[in-house]
Parts: structure tokens; C-alpha cells; sequence
């Protein structure tokens, strides 16, 4: 097989990609589906193991596919939303996010990221009365989040929330009910799986609100009826007893505008992070935790605070183009422009622009809003960041969140809890995928040290290095003093 004949050429599929073994001279047919190959086809491409070649590269058990980051690995077909990041699409089951955006709400919106299709006006009101009916908690959660400090992040709070959440309901955890609970697809498994959709749905502003509140000093708010999604979760962080108490309306719409743009966006790092937890069969709410503290890194939800942050240490418009000269000599971080998947305008920016200009109508213009706008064309003329293609993305809506009264630590939360949505979304996909749930487990390239025999402490040679030994950390307070003390069992060491 060290080369296709012509008939062989002949036979081969057009949808293929044929690949030729240099170190065999194997040539093998590996099929193309959907733009698509499988990466275990790989895994046939065997050799033998050449001279002083290490056994760890396991070199005759198949070729391995390295994708540091997941640059180019497809782990899931998936049918719910579709990002052209060259062209600057984004669509929700096959629905622009700018027609949504513009005509449906974020409820609705969830119906058709869970479900698959627009629901009808019945169809509507059960799924969104059903989300509502779920947002009340268990009393016992007061004293939950009163045990955090005074000073915690809202994000540790609103994680740990909802790990607890799954504590309460035995019924919804697989490793109690059988591991098939959410895989079968019977009437009796949906139906489990739905119930704990609205709840995780309806609570999520809920345990949001609290979090909100136990740093205020506020007493809870049960949740109250006849609001919608946002206005309910607004009346929760707001309302202090005044009577016939009404969200400003144009505030919870442009809150629920970002919520439906927020809702969704694919394969992220937080979505993956819940499939990858998702797939031991575990219960979805430590699978939506687990999804809740990758976004809460600042690479990914906390980059809304990270731009806002930034444009206070701009101050001026005046000074931005020293920023980005300091930009350019690495010595400044640019937030809020470039995406991993947009080479071009985030779609959802132009959203938030538009929703932006309603909100500061009422609120009043942001005093950062002219700093942002002066980067904004700043950057959109320099050729280094055209080069780069560093167009602005959707986290300047920090500036609505702040224009509206949230402090900043309390963004990434914003970005949670619609984003709770979509993790469960591909959540449901993946328990009813074809085939069943296969556990993520991926394949590494071990580059360490070879086999070697353990040697005794008094052999040792030391090995020092910053990354090699543990480092030195300076002790304070009571601990300080406690190392200085003498009693009986203190460690010789």
C-alpha cells in the first residue's frame, strides 16, 4: 500500500480524505462526514518503534491527535446553535440571534434551545408558568448563604448554590436512581429530566437574588407571581417593602435582551465543562455547577468586569491612545475586543449596542461611555489590531450592567444564570444523543521521565528550580506566632 493505483484511485470515496503513512508507506481511506473525520481512525496508523524511540509514545499502538486548547476537535454533533465566526453569525437553532433579539424573549427563547422548535402560545405558558413555579427555594437556604462571608464573591456563592440544589432532590441523581435515569428516553425519564430543567431555570435568578442580597444586608425576597422571568428576578435584588413594587420595564426588557444573548454560544469553555462532567452521568446540578466555576474565570464570564475595569484605568478618552500604545508593547492587556471564534464583529455587540442606547435614556449616559467609544474607533483604525482582527465583542455590555446599578463583581453572575440555558440544552442533547453517553475521557501525550527506580532519601540529590520545588509562602497572625511558640508535639522539622 505504498501508493494508490489508478484503480484504486478510482474506487476511492470522494467524500475522504486519503493519507499516506511515511514510516510505512501505508496509505489508508479514513471517510468524511459532515466536513468531519473521526480522530480514532488515527489509531490505526501503527509503526513499529524505532531505535532509542521511547515506549511511552506507545508508537505501535496507533497515531494520537494533539489539539492543545481544542483549537480543531469536534467532541458532540450537536443541533443547537451554529456560529460562522469568519462571517459573524450566530444562530440559535438555526434562528438569527438579531431576529430573536428583536421579537422574542428570553423564556421563549430557552423553550427553543432545550426543545428544538418555537413553542406555540399553549405550548409557551406551560414551559415559562412551570419555570416560575420552580424559582421558590427551600427556607433552609437562608442560612446557606448566610454562611459565606460577608466579603464572598457572588460567583462562589451562586456555584456552591447550586451544587447544594442537588442535595435536595434524591430523586434526580442518577448515582441514587441508576445510572440510566436521564438516558433512557421513556416518558418517565423526560419527564424527571424536565422537572429538574425548571428548576434549575426557575431558581437560577433566584439563588442569584440571594447572593445579591445576603451582601447587602437585606432580608430574602420570595419570588413574586405575575412578573416575568427579569422583572421577577429585579424585583428580588430590589424591592424593599414598597407597595405595588414594578420593575422599571424598560430596564427588564434590555436585561432580558442580554439574558436570550447570553443564553447560548456553542461549545464554550463553561458548556464544555458541564458535558464533560455531564458524561459520568452525574446530576445536572453539580454538571451546572461545575459549568458555573469555569465561568468564572476571567478568560471567559469574567471578562465583562475585566472591560469595565479597564476603561477606569484608561479614565480619559484623552488617554487612549498611550493605552494602546501599551497595548502593542505587550505591557497593557485590551479587553473586550477579539474573540476566539469571531474574527470579525461579535453579532451580539450590535445588540448590545442598541439595547445600550435604551438603557442610558433612563439611567443616563455611563461616564465610561465615551472612553469606550474613543478605544472602540481607536482600535477599529490601527492596523495592528485590524491585523489581529480585534474587533470589539459582546462584553462591553458591562457597561449596561454598570449604567444599571450592579457592582462589578456581580457581572459574571449576570452571565450564569441565562447561561444556564444553554447548559442544559446540550445537557439534554447529549443524555438523548444516539448511542448513549460516552465518558470524556481524552488522551494526553506523556513527554515526563522513562521508567526509573526509586531511590533512597539519603541517595537523593537535591533539585532546585522555581517550578521544582515548593515555594515559600510568608505565614502571618496566628499561625506566625504559633511557629515561634513551644509546646508539647510542635514537629522538629
Amino acid at each position: 500500500m505504498g501508493r494508490l493505483t489508478t484503480s484504486q484511485q478510482e474506487n476511492t470515496p470522494s467524500d475522504s480524505l486519503t493519507v499516506r503513512d511515511n514510516r510505512t508507506g501505508k496509505v489508508y481511506t479514513i471517510p468524511i462526514q459532515d466536513n468531519a473525520i473521526s480522530a480514532t481512525a488515527f489509531k490505526d496508523m501503527k509503526a513499529q518503534k524505532k531505535p532509542g524511540e521511547r515506549e511511552e509514545n506507545e508508537t505501535e499502538k496507533g497515531l494520537r491527535v494533539q489539539d492543545k486548547g481544542f483549537l480543531n476537535t469536534a467532541v458532540i454533533r450537536s443541533e443547537i446553535t451554529y456560529i460562522d465566526g469568519d462571517a459573524g453569525v450566530l444562530r440559535y437553532r438555526g434562528y438569527p440571534i438579531e431576529q430573536l433579539a428583536l421579537r422574542s424573549s428570553h423564556l421563549e427563547t430557552a423553550y427553543l434551545l432545550i426543545y428544538g422548535a418555537l413553542p406555540t402560545e399553549d405550548q409557551f405558558k406551560f414551559f415559562s408558568s412551570e419555570i416560575m413555579r420552580h424559582s421558590v427555594m427551600h427556607s433552609d437556604a437562608e442560612g446557606f448563604f448566610r454562611s459565606f462571608r460577608y466579603d464572598a464573591h457572588p460567583m462562589s456563592m451562586l456555584t456552591s448554590a447550586f451544587s447544594m440544589l442537588g442535595s435536595y432532590y434524591s430523586e434526580a441523581n442518577p448515582s441514587l436512581q441508576g445510572q440510566r435515569l436521564y438516558t433512557q428516553g421513556d416518558a418517565a425519564s423526560l419527564a424527571t429530566m424536565d422537572r429538574q430543567i425548571y428548576r434549575l431555570i426557575g431558581k437560577a435568578t433566584t439563588l442569584a437574588a440571594m447572593a445579591y442580597r445576603v451582601r447587602q444586608g437585606r432580608d430574602f425576597i420570595t419570588p413574586p407571581t405575575g412578573l416575568s422571568y427579569t422583572g421577577s428576578f429585579l424585583y428580588q435584588m430590589d424591592h424593599l417593602g414598597e407597595e405595588n413594587y414594578t420593575p422599571n420595564p424598560v430596564l427588564e426588557k434590555a436585561l432580558d435582551v442580554l439574558f436570550l444573548i447570553h443564553a447560548d454560544h456553542e461549545l464554550n469553555a463553561s458548556c464544555t465543562t458541564v458535558l464533560q462532567t455531564g458524561s459520568s452521568l452525574v446530576d445536572p446540578y453539580s454538571a451546572i455547577a461545575a459549568g458555573c466555576a469555569s465561568l468564572y474565570g476571567p478568560l471567559h464570564g469574567g471578562a465583562n468586569e475585566a472591560v469595565i475595569r479597564m476603561l477606569i484605568s484608561i479614565g480619559s478618552p484623552q488617554n487612549v491612545p498611550a493605552f494602546l500604545e501599551a497595548v502593542k508593547k505587550k505591557e497593557k492587556t485590551l479587553s473586550g475586543f477579539g474573540h476566539r471564534v469571531y474574527k470579525t464583529s461579535d453579532p451580539r455587540s450590535f445588540i448590545v449596542r442598541k439595547t445600550a442606547d435604551e438603557v442610558f435614556k433612563v439611567t443616563g449616559r455611563d461616564a465610561l461611555l465615551e472612553t469606550a467609544m474613543a478605544l472602540h474607533d481607536a482600535a477599529m483604525k490601527d492596523e495592528y489590531f485590524i491585523k489581529r482582527k480585534l474587533a470589539p465583542n459582546v462584553d462591553f455590555c458591562g457597561l449596561i450592567y454598570r449604567a444599571m446599578g450592579f457592582p462589578l463583581d456581580f457581572f459574571p453572575v449576570l452571565f450564569a444564570v441565562p447561561r444556564v440555558v444553554g447548559w442544559l440544552a446540550h445537557w439534554r442533547q447529549m443524555m438523548l444523543q444516539e448511542g448513549g453517553v460516552k465518558i470524556w475521557r481524552p488522551r494526553q501525550v506523556y513527554v515526563g521521565a522513562s521508567k526509573r527506580d526509586y531511590v533512597p532519601v539519603e541517595e537523593r540529590v537535591p533539585v532546585e528550580g522555581a517550578r521544582q520545588t515548593p515555594s515559600r509562602v510568608e505565614h502571618g497572625g496566628i499561625t506566625k506566632r504559633t511557629m515561634l511558640a513551644t509546646f508539647k508535639g510542635k514537629s522538629k522539622l
